[in-house]
């Protein structure tokens, strides 16, 4: 893996893990679907502008348009969808933490359901980076964290998990930003219609919001994805993810830093243990692989 790979690497996930503490600031004063659906229109309607003006085609292939529809409804309506909803009684730490065990369902969703083999490694690394989450879980719980929401955070990176398996074809085939935009739409037209039948759609302005919101859009939204999807292009899938690893100190350095939200000791070598097991799980897929 080559320097520049490295550097968009660390940077997606920076970007990746101050989404949550951001996306906090929002929902404390605006509903959680509305707003994600209107960072969404605006996200999208913004990539597909700039893809068509760089004479990229919105006419996708059949396998295409499937996984972009597949990939906007997993991660961007259910799994942001979910988180955004959680956050509203979940810490964003938290939150980060649990979706950063992304990589650990992937890896035992496919050992469970496709039967792919797992080293002695990688199920270390799965055992190890499940109780890592698990302390902090237990931990937040008996502190009086949100069961409900908790689950809420499990459930949408379960659906990330899925989401992740259709990427290489979302972006084969060229066309990058206008993908990244037209699954953007599909996440937004999703979500804008759960908030229009469950969400009474009443702002508390403020200026923390305005910022958080536009921040939003720019960077976790268009500028991390894009990252992600040529970081993949250019070193695969398996080796791109192994940067989640660090998602668990980014996203708990951010919500410290930014919202003030204390993290103890148990929270502390829970991160830890969490990031060894999914490095580990991470090393293990990239041995299989070569």
């Amino acid at each position: 893996m080559d320097i520049r790979a490295i550097f968009m690497g660390l940077a997606f996930s920076l970007m990746w893990s101050s989404a949550f503490a951001t996306a906090r600031i929002i929902v404390a004063g605006a509903p959680p679907l509305m707003a994600l659906s209107l960072r969404f229109l605006i996200s999208g309607l913004l990539a597909v502008v700039v893809a068509r003006a760089l004479g990229q085609s919105w006419r996708l292939s059949g396998p295409q348009a499937r996984s972009v529809v597949i990939f906007g409804l997993c991660q961007n309506a259910l799994y942001l969808g979910l988180n955004f909803i959680a956050l509203q009684w979940v810490e964003a730490s938290l939150a980060s933490i649990i979706a950063s065990a992304m990589p650990l369902i992937v890896a035992l969703l496919g050992w469970v359901l496709r039967g792919e083999k797992v080293s002695l490694i990688g199920l270390s690394g799965l055992l190890a980076g499940f109780l890592g989450v698990a302390l902090i879980m237990g931990g937040r719980v008996e502190g009086g964290a949100d069961p409900v929401g908790i689950l809420l955070c499990i459930a949408g990176a379960t659906a990330l998990a899925v989401a992740t398996l259709t990427v290489r074809s979302a972006s084969a085939g060229g066309n990058l930003l206008m993908v990244v935009g037209l699954q953007m739409l599909v996440g937004s037209m999703a979500l804008g219609l759960v908030s229009a039948l469950s969400e009474t759609h009443h702002v508390v302005w403020s200026v923390p919001l305005v910022v958080a919101f536009f921040y939003q859009i720019f960077v976790p939204g268009l500028t991390a994805t894009l990252l992600w999807f040529t970081l993949v292009r250019r070193v695969g899938a398996v080796k791109a993810a192994a940067f989640h690893f660090l998602n668990p100190f980014f996203g708990v350095m951010v919500a410290t830093l930014l919202l003030g939200e204390h993290i103890g000791t148990l929270d502390m070598i829970g991160v830890g243990i969490a990031a060894a097991g999914i490095l580990a799980v991470q090393l293990s897929r990239l041995k299989t692989v070569a």
